[in-house]
């Protein structure tokens, strides 16, 4: 049965002016506010500006991690791997790319040590993939990283601003298991992606899902309020038989109402899985 998770620092005023970062003075508050809002799990994020003190990093923090997650009955089940949009994999030059490739492998251990079974990598804004040169360095990195992902059982889900066909051929040159796709529906439609086009490209590569909305060629808004065809996307979910966790990485509400508004988000998830669902039960009729 499918989860339905939130991004981290979602449920927490944002710190130092930052959209999306690790929480540095909130994180220990999020579990028992997920749970207020009746969420499953929270996609933990991993970047620079957290990095010293984020709890991943140290057998310390992740025993207070885990009383946190077993207490509120709040799992974590991914890991949304930002310090590489701090670090761009596809800008590093030769001795950055073996520090980049070394900090991946060790936050595929960690992930496994923490019973994290999933990291997302982005491939977006300023680490997007441009030109060839990038995707075959792309492509280096994570093959490197592939023989530790299998061995931790650790999947690597890719997020990135490719269009359906040139991201179907770029898997093509990964067809590893362990590499999967993250589905984003508001980077899709910024983008003005055809969600049908995006599933019948790689559908059967989707691991994950980030909900949000976005306006094509802006920013997230709240859900129903941009370009994201959202029904559209839930009743493909459904047709390739995606059953894995939906993360909420909605639009901000307003500072202190982090709780009713990552409710009012969850049941607006609850309600389109719903339609989806009674559409092909329809279809199959």
């Amino acid at each position: 049965m499918s989860r339905i998770a939130i991004m981290q620092g979602r449920l927490a005023i944002p710190e130092a002016g930052r959209f999306q970062s690790f929480p540095r003075q909130q994180w220990h508050e999020e579990f028992a506010r997920a749970s207020q809002a009746d969420l499953d799990a929270i996609e933990w994020i991993y970047d620079e500006f957290g990095e010293d003190v984020n709890p991943i990093g140290s057998n310390a923090g992740l025993e207070e991690l885990h009383r946190l997650s077993k207490q509120h009955d709040v799992a974590v089940v991914s890991v949304c791997a930002d310090y590489f949009m701090d670090r761009p994999i596809v800008k590093a030059g030769s001795r950055e790319l073996i520090e980049i490739v070394d900090r991946l492998e060790w936050l595929v251990r960690r992930c496994r040590t923490a019973g994290i079974e999933r990291m997302v990598i982005p491939f977006v804004d300023q680490s997007q993939i441009r030109t060839e040169e990038d995707a075959a360095l792309a492509i280096e990195v994570l093959m490197s990283a592939l023989p530790s992902a299998k061995a931790n059982s650790v999947e690597l889900h890719l997020e990135t601003s490719l269009a359906p066909a040139p991201f179907a051929a770029f898997l093509e040159r990964l067809p590893s298991p362990w590499i999967k796709v993250n589905y984003d529906s508001g980077n899709s439609s910024s983008l003005g992606s055809d969600p049908k086009e995006e599933f019948a490209a790689y559908g059967s590569r989707i691991g994950s899902v980030h909900v949000k909305d976005r306006i094509r060629g802006g920013g997230t808004v709240p859900l129903g309020t941009g370009d994201a065809d959202l029904p559209t996307v839930f009743r493909e979910l459904a047709r390739v038989g995606y059953t894995g966790d939906y993360v909420l990485q909605v639009a901000r509400g307003q500072n202190g109402d982090e709780v009713n508004w990552a409710r009012h988000n969850r049941e607006q998830v609850l309600a389109l899985l719903s339609q989806a669902s009674e559409q092909a039960a329809r279809r199959q009729a």
